[in-house]
């Protein structure tokens, strides 16, 4: 007996999709995941390179995206402990769409910010 897949839709307001849909679209998932790409990288590494991410809200998205199946965490037995942190292979699908998007948003955003000033004029 052949078990057939659910038709997932994140236009559908039952669909699980649309947490992973939320989890991508989120800036500071984006920015993890685009720095994560280069290659493991050490929590303190990461959160120099996130310009504005609290420790806080770093970790949060790091559990979230680990817990997904997108993250790996490393933890090494020294003093002061080492974490570091690299994508899984699924996460690797993720990082070139979101890389995508991070080079949009610095191509368009001299456009955005234009667009944005004659609205907020009118």
């Amino acid at each position: 007996m052949s078990q057939t897949m659910p038709d997932w839709s994140v236009l559908a307001a039952t669909c699980p999709s649309r947490t992973s849909l939320a989890r991508i679209a989120n800036k500071w998932t984006a920015m993890a995941v685009s720095v994560l790409g280069g290659g493991r990288t050490r929590f303190g590494d990461l959160k120099a390179r996130l310009d504005g991410i609290s420790g806080k809200v770093l970790t949060e998205t790091l559990r979230d995206l680990e817990r997904d199946g997108l993250v790996t965490r490393h933890v090494f037995a020294e003093v002061p402990p080492r974490v570091e942190y690299e994508l899984t292979e699924l996460g690797f699908t993720l990082h070139e769409p979101l890389l995508a998007l991070c080079r949009w948003a610095e191509e368009h955003i001299a456009e955005v910010l234009v667009n944005r000033e004659s609205y907020d004029a009118r």
